[in-house]
């Protein structure tokens, strides 16, 4: 009897090492799986700041389709005349684009993890209208990458087609 408590000593040490190798292996793979999933989240918190970076481009779009004459334009600067002695006006105040209504700031278009950088207006005038060419380069602060996104747009003022 003295055989069998000394073989049952040796398996419980055996069963031991077993668990703890297991239990070591399947914490390996839970920790590796919560690695992944937040550099996951990441990636797809900071594809969808540039995505909505479009929503930036839109607003200006849909002003400038809808204002009267371009009352000035620089490179970083566009004024717009709307009718009824309104102006809006779009400042690149670097990084962001600011919206100015009658000379107020109403406030900046992009988010504050939104870098832009290189915003240009270029005016086009033809012979039955005016129109005005957009560009600007968008990266988001949280990108250890450091990806951009260009955008562009040709707008045309209203009753200008």
């Amino acid at each position: 009897m003295i055989k069998k408590n000394i073989t049952k000593k040796g398996s419980t040490v055996l069963e031991l090492l077993f668990y703890v190798s297991f239990f070591a292996i399947l914490s390996l793979v839970v920790i590796n799986a919560i690695i992944i999933m937040a550099k996951s989240f990441r990636e797809t918190s900071i594809q969808s700041e540039l995505v909505q970076s479009g929503a930036v481009m839109e607003r200006m779009s849909r002003e400038i389709r809808q204002a009267n004459s371009i009352s000035s334009i620089s490179t970083n600067d566009l004024v717009l005349n709307t009718g009824s002695n309104k102006t809006i006006e779009f400042l690149f105040s670097d990084p962001n684009i600011q919206f100015l209504e009658d000379g107020v700031l109403t406030g900046n278009l992009n988010t504050p993890n939104i870098i832009i950088s290189g915003l240009t207006f270029t005016q086009i005038n033809t012979v039955k209208g005016q129109a005005v060419k957009i560009f600007f380069i968008v990266k988001s602060s949280n990108d250890v990458l450091n990806r951009t996104f260009d955008f562009y747009d040709t707008v045309v003022l209203r009753g200008s087609y």
